[in-house]
C-alpha cells in the first residue's frame, strides 16, 4: 500500500526551523493509553516504617495484539461472481477448500461482513450446514470433526452488499468493494467495480479468513456486460461471450496469497501490454490516456529486471498488470499481479515531465511483490516487513536510475516526515500495541522503517545487506514472517549477532537527538569531537549505539574515521597535523536522528564545496543562502550550475535579483535549465520583478516549453509582466483540453477575480478529476464569490454533487462543502453592505438557498469524521 503522504516540501523548509537542525515537516497523530496504576510502597532504607518509596507500576498487562491464531488453513478459494449495479450489491457463490490447522476441528469461523446467506453446504451436498451469523463472522458446523490430514470443501451462495464502518488516514474507507458510477448518472465519469482488500476488508465481498497470516490459491469467475474489461490475479485462463450480452472471464492465480491481496477492477479500459522475460506486463487507463500508459507507469520491465537481479530471486508471480481507478481510497495497493492506482498517476506526456512521483509509487507496489506478497507480514504489528521494504524500494531505484542524489534527497524527505511525526506520539516499529490495526499505517511503518533498512545497508555493506534479503526471501518464500525471522537471515549471511541494531531500531521506540562539538588541540595535534545524545531517556532509550562515519578535511583531502557511539556523551580524537578546514559528522548522511552542531561561515562555504553527501550539501547552501559575505554570494551564484537541479533551485529562489548578471542568467536558466522545476522557478522570479523586458521569456515558455508546470509558471510570470499579454495567451489555450493547463488557467483567472470567466470553470468542472480537483473547486469558488448571487448558485449546484457523493474522497467531499459556506459567507457579506432594501431582500433570499444547501448536504453525509468538521457551517450562522 502507498499511503499519499505529499511533503509539502518548500525549499526554505530544509533550514528555515533553525539554522542548526534539520526541519521536518509532515505531522501526522499517533495516539497512547495510559494504563491504570497501582502504588507499591516500601520501607525506606533505614528501617523508618513511616517513611515509603513510592513506585506506580502498572496494573494490567500492556495492550498486545497477537497474530491470529489458526485453527483452519484456508488452501483455496473459488469465486464466482455476478454484479448487481443499480443495488451495488455481489451476487456470488464460493468454494473453499480448508483443513484444520493442527488440531481435529468441527467448525470454522469466516469473516463476511454485511452478507445476506442462501445457502451454506458442503460441495456437492445439499444438506445446508448449520450455522451462526453476526454480520461481521459466520460460524459454520461441520457434518463432523476432520484432522489436519482431511480437507474438506464448502459452497456458500450468498449476496454481499458492501458497505463502510470507517476507515484511516492511508485508506479512507474500509468498504472493501467500489461501485463508481454504478447508475450511469454521474456525467462523464466512466462506471467502475473495484477492491480494496487492505486491511481485512475483502470479506465484505467475499468469504474469507481474512486475516494476513492466511494464504491460499484463487480462481475467480467474474459475469460481467461484455463492454467492460476485467483484472482480476493471475492469468486469464479463459473468456466466454454469454448469448444475454454479458461475458465471463476466467481468472486463475496457482500461487498462495493473502486474501487482502484478492482483486477486482472492471472497467472500460485500454489495455497496452508489455513483456518482460516472457510474462506479460498490462497497463489499463481510461482510453484517452492510452497513448501515455507507459509513461503513466514509467520503466516497469526494467524495474523487474532491476529488483530481480539486485534481490537473486526473480519476480515471482505469473504476470504483472497495473490499473488506474476513478475515485480511490488510497494511493495505490500491491494487489497480487495486478497493482490498483489512484487517477492522480494518469496524466499526459507533457504533465509528465520530471514527475519521479510516478516512479516511485510503481516502485513501491512492485516491490511488494516480493515483500509483502510473496513473503507477508505475519500480523498488522509487523507491518514494517511490508511498508519499511517498499518505502525504501523507492530510495533504490532512485539510487540506481537517477543518482545518489536524486535518491538522498528523497530519503531527506521521508526522514522529515517521520520526525514531524515523531512530534505527535512514537512507538516501536514493530509495534504489539496499537489501538487499531489502521493506525499502522504511518509514518513509522513506512517512512522510519525505509530509513532503518538504510542504516542496516550501510552497517553491513551492499553484498551482506542484498545477500540477507535473498536468504529472508528464499527462506521464507511464500509464507508469513515476523521480525526476528529478518535478523536471522542477516545474522546467518554476516556471523554477527544483530540483536542491539533490531532492538534499539524495530523494537524500541524514538531515535536519538544528538548535539555534536568539533575542536582542535594544536599541541597534541588532535581533532576532538564531542557527541552528546539528549534524547528524552523516559520515552526512548536513553543511548543508541550508533556506528557512523565521521569525515576530516585538510588541504583539500578527506580522511574517514569509523567510530561506534555507544555511550550518553562520547569523545573522540584523531590525529591531525594542522587544524582541519571541515569535519563532517555523519559522513554518508544515514542516521536517522537530529543532529546539531555549529559551525563557521567558512566553514559552511567548504561544506558545500567539498561534501561528497547530497545531505551536507544541502544543507551547507541553506545556511549560506541569507549571508551578505561576498565569498557567500559568489558561492550562491556558482551553486546556479550544480549538477544537482534542486541545488540550482534553492540557488535560483535565493538569487538576488538587483545584482547585475544575475537576471540575465535567470532568463538563461528559465528557458534552457534542463529540469523543468528549476525552469518553473525561474520564471516566477522573472515574474516577481515586474519587469515588462523578461515578458518575451515568459511567453515563450508558454508557447513552447515541453512541462506544462512550466508553461502555467511562464503564465503567471506573465500575468506580473504584462497582464493584457497574459490573457491574451490564457485565451488561445481555453481549447485545450489537457488537465494541467486546465488548472494553469483556472489558477490565473482565480487570481484575475474576472467573473467573465466563470463559464470556463462551468464547462472544465466535470473535466478534472484526481488531485486537481481540490485546486479546481476552490478556484471556482475564489472567481464566483467575484460575481453575482446566480453565479453563486450555479456553482454551489455543482459543487453540491461533489458533496453528496459517497463515491468521493471525505477530503473531497469537505472541500465541496467548505467552498459552498464560503459562496454563503461572501454573499452574506454582500447582503449586509446592499443599501437598496429590494436587492437586498433578493440577495438574503438567494443566501438562504446555500443555506439550504449546506443544511442538506449536513443531513445526508453520514461520516463521523465530516461531520464534525460541519458543525460550525453555515458560518456565518443562517439570519432568523
Amino acid at each position: 500500500m502507498k499511503k499519499l503522504l505529499f511533503f509539502l516540501l518548500s525549499i526554505p523548509f530544509l533550514w528555515s526551523c533553525s539554522p542548526k537542525q534539520y526541519s521536518p515537516i509532515l505531522l501526522p497523530e499517533t495516539e497512547y493509553r495510559d494504563l491504570d496504576t497501582l502504588t507499591v510502597t516500601a520501607p525506606k532504607p533505614g528501617g523508618l516504617e513511616d517513611s515509603t518509596i513510592e513506585t506506580e507500576v502498572a496494573n494490567e498487562l500492556p495492550a498486545y495484539n497477537p497474530s491470529h491464531k489458526r485453527d483452519n488453513d484456508l488452501l483455496h478459494t473459488k469465486l464466482d461472481l455476478r454484479f448487481d449495479w443499480e443495488k451495488e450489491q455481489v451476487m456470488g457463490k464460493a468454494t473453499l477448500t480448508l483443513k484444520p490447522y493442527f488440531y481435529p476441528t468441527d467448525k470454522v469461523v469466516l469473516d463476511a461482513k454485511g452478507f445476506d446467506f442462501h445457502k451454506i453446504t458442503l460441495e456437492g451436498s445439499n444438506q445446508e450446514l448449520k450455522h451462526n451469523y453476526d454480520g461481521q463472522q459466520v460460524t459454520i458446523y461441520l457434518d463432523k470433526t476432520y484432522n489436519r490430514n482431511q480437507e474438506y470443501k464448502l459452497f456458500i451462495d450468498y449476496t454481499a452488499t458492501p458497505s463502510a464502518g470507517g476507515g484511516s488516514a492511508a485508506i479512507t474507507s474500509d468498504k472493501g468493494l467500489f461501485f463508481i458510477n454504478p447508475r450511469g448518472d454521474e456525467g462523464d465519469k466512466p462506471q467502475q467495480i473495484w477492491s480494496q482488500g487492505e486491511t481485512e476488508n475483502n470479506s465484505r465481498w467475499f468469504p474469507t479468513i481474512d486475516k494476513p497470516n492466511e494464504r491460499c490459491t484463487e480462481e475467480m469467475i467474474l459475469t460481467v456486460e461484455d463492454r467492460f474489461k476485467t483484472l482480476s490475479n493471475g492469468v486469464l485462463v479463459s473468456s466466454k461471450k454469454n448469448s444475454d450480452g454479458t461475458r465471463t472471464d476466467y481468472w486463475k492465480m496457482d500461487m498462495p496469497h493473502a486474501p487482502y491481496l484478492f482483486m477486482v477492477a472492471i472497467g472500460e479500459y485500454a489495455v497496452v501490454h508489455d513483456k518482460w522475460r516472457g510474462k506479460d506486463v498490462d497497463y489499463y487507463v481510461e482510453p484517452k490516456f492510452e497513448k501515455y500508459a507507459r509513461n503513466i507507469f514509467p520503466n516497469t520491465p526494467e524495474l523487474l529486471s532491476f529488483y530481480s537481479d539486485i534481490l537473486g530471486v526473480d519476480y515471482p508471480w505469473q504476470k504483472f498488470s497495473q490499473v488506474v481507478v476513478r475515485d480511490y481510497v488510497s494511493g495505490a495497493m500491491e494487489n497480487t499481479t495486478a497493482v490498483i492506482f489512484g487517477e492522480f498517476m494518469q496524466g499526459t506526456d507533457r504533465e509528465l515531465i520530471d514527475n519521479l512521483q510516478n516512479d516511485k509509487i510503481v516502485a513501491h507496489e512492485m516491490f511488494h511483490h516480493w515483500f509483502g506478497d510473496y513473503v507477508t507480514c505475519e500480523s498488522w504489528a509487523n507491518l514494517t516487513l511490508n511498508e519499511g521494504f517498499a518505502n525504501y524500494s523507492e530510495y533504490l531505484w532512485l539510487e540506481h536510475k537517477y543518482g545518489r542524489d536524486e535518491a538522498d534527497f528523497h530519503r531527506l524527505q521521508e526522514m522529515q516526515g517521520y520526525l514531524q511525526a515523531a512530534q505527535g506520539g512514537i512507538h516501536p516499529l514493530i509495534n504489539f500495541g496499537y489501538d487499531n490495526r489502521e493506525d499502522m499505517f504511518d509514518a513509522h511503518s513506512y517512512n522510519k522503517g525505509g530509513l532503518v533498512l538504510h542504516m542496516l545497508r550501510n552497517y553491513v555493506g551492499d553484498e551482506a545487506f542484498f545477500a540477507g534479503l535473498k536468504k529472508y526471501l528464499t527462506d521464507n518464500a511464500l509464507s508469513d514472517v515476523e521480525g526476528h525471522e529478518l535478523r536471522l537471515a542477516f545474522e546467518d549471511v554476516t556471523g554477527e549477532d544483530l540483536n542491539w541494531f533490531f532492538n534499539q531500531w524495530f523494537y524500541s521506540e524514538g531515535q536519538p537527538d544528538l548535539k555534536v562539538d568539533y575542536d582542535y588541540d594544536p599541541d597534541a595535534k588532535t581533532v576532538i569531537v564531542t557527541v552528546e545524545q539528549r534524547q528524552d531517556a523516559k520515552k526512548m532509550p536513553a543511548i543508541f549505539q550508533l556506528p557512523v562515519a565521521i569525515d576530516v578535511y585538510e588541504n583539500g583531502e578527506m580522511t574517514r574515521h569509523n567510530v561506534t557511539i555507544n555511550e550518553r556523551k562520547e569523545t573522540f580524537t584523531f590525529p591531525s597535523p594542522t587544524d582541519p578546514d571541515l569535519i563532517v559528522f555523519d559522513g554518508d548522511g544515514v542516521l536517522l536522528a537530529t543532529v546539531q552542531d555549529e559551525k563557521s561561515l567558512d566553514e559552511y562555504l567548504y561544506q558545500y564545496e567539498h561534501a561528497t553527501n547530497f545531505l551536507h550539501r544541502v544543507k551547507a547552501l541553506g545556511e549560506i543562502a541569507d549571508s551578505q559575505d561576498p565569498r557567500a554570494e559568489e558561492v550562491m551564484k556558482n551553486a546556479l550550475n550544480d549538477k544537482f537541479w534542486l541545488l540550482r533551485l534553492i540557488a535560483v529562489e535565493g538569487a538576488k535579483t538587483g545584482e547585475a548578471g544575475i537576471m540575465g542568467k535567470l532568463a538563461t536558466i528559465a528557458e534552457k535549465d534542463p529540469h523543468s522545476s528549476v525552469r518553473e522557478t525561474a520564471l516566477a522570479k522573472l515574474g516577481e520583478t515586474g519587469d515588462k523586458q523578461y515578458a518575451p521569456v515568459a511567453t515563450k515558455a508558454i508557447e513552447s516549453d515541453p512541462a506544462i508546470k512550466v508553461v502555467s509558471a511562464g503564465l503567471n510570470a506573465l500575468l506580473q509582466l504584462d497582464e493584457a499579454a497574459a490573457m491574451a495567451a490564457a485565451k488561445k489555450l481555453e481549447s485545450e483540453d489537457d488537465q494541467g493547463i486546465v488548472m494553469a488557467l483556472a489558477t490565473l483567472y482565480a487570481d484575475k477575480g474576472d467573473p467573465s470567466k466563470l463559464p470556463y470553470f462551468e464547462k472544465n468542472f466535470d473535466k478534472v478529476g484526481g488531485f486537481s480537483q481540490y485546486s479546481f473547486i476552490e478556484a471556482y469558488a475564489t472567481l464566483a464569490a467575484q460575481g453575482d448571487a446566480n453565479a453563486m448558485l450555479a456553482a454551489a449546484g455543482k459543487m453540491k454533487k461533489v458533496a453528496m457523493s459517497e463515491a468521493n474522497f471525505f477530503w473531497m467531499r469537505y472541500m465541496a462543502t467548505k467552498s459552498i459556506n464560503d459562496l454563503h459567507a461572501a454573499l452574506s457579506e454582500k447582503t449586509s453592505t446592499e443599501a437598496d432594501e429590494t436587492k437586498k431582500e433578493s440577495l438574503m433570499a438567494k443566501d438562504a438557498q446555500l443555506v439550504s444547501i449546506l443544511q442538506e448536504i449536513k443531513a445526508w453525509e453520514t461520516d463521523d469524521r465530516i461531520k464534525n468538521m460541519y458543525k460550525n457551517f453555515p458560518d456565518p450562522p443562517a439570519r432568523p
